[in-house]
């Protein structure tokens, strides 16, 4: 086991949109739990570095009670696969990125984010972007989902 705490790394394109409000959803429902977890998010381009989250991602997840992290936009980092246990891109296009990216011996495991909701409508979480409010408010809905499911398989990891 390693010395530092189970990692998380949620992945979009950009890192302004999905990833980010992943990251705020987990570390919501982390705030005063029994769980320590490293948590992340970043983009598979660099288009967006150093920019902060989109301003329509902060709206729709303050409406619901979260609170965006301070942070701004980062690729992802071949450091990432040694520092993260799971590395969960929203999209079957961020995971291909990621594998081709991913070290031969790395121990991460990039899975979809959306593999962890119980019943997904849809595999891919849509990028909002192109959107407007009720497309980042639907994006929201499947994180949701899926971070609910994501604790129950990071609590059954921790326990044996």
């Amino acid at each position: 086991m390693s010395d530092r705490p189970f990692g998380v790394l949620f992945v979009c394109t950009g890192n302004i949109c999905r990833s980010p409000m992943a990251e705020a959803v987990l570390r919501h429902r982390l705030d005063g739990g029994d769980l320590d977890l490293l948590v992340d998010s970043a983009g598979t381009s660099a288009e967006e570095e150093g920019n902060p989250p989109d301003r329509r991602a902060r709206l729709v997840l303050e409406r619901r009670g979260y609170r965006m992290p301070a942070r701004v936009a980062r690729p992802v980092r071949r450091g990432d696969f040694a520092n993260f246990d799971l590395i969960l891109p929203a999209t079957r296009a961020h995971a291909r990125h990621l594998l081709r990216l991913q070290p031969r011996r790395s121990p991460a495991e990039v899975r979809l984010l959306m593999e962890f909701a119980e019943a997904p409508p849809c595999i891919d979480i849509p990028d909002p972007w192109y959107g407007d409010i009720p497309d980042y408010e639907y994006a929201l809905d499947l994180i949701e989902q899926a971070v609910e499911g994501l604790l129950v398989e990071i609590r059954r990891r921790l326990a044996g």
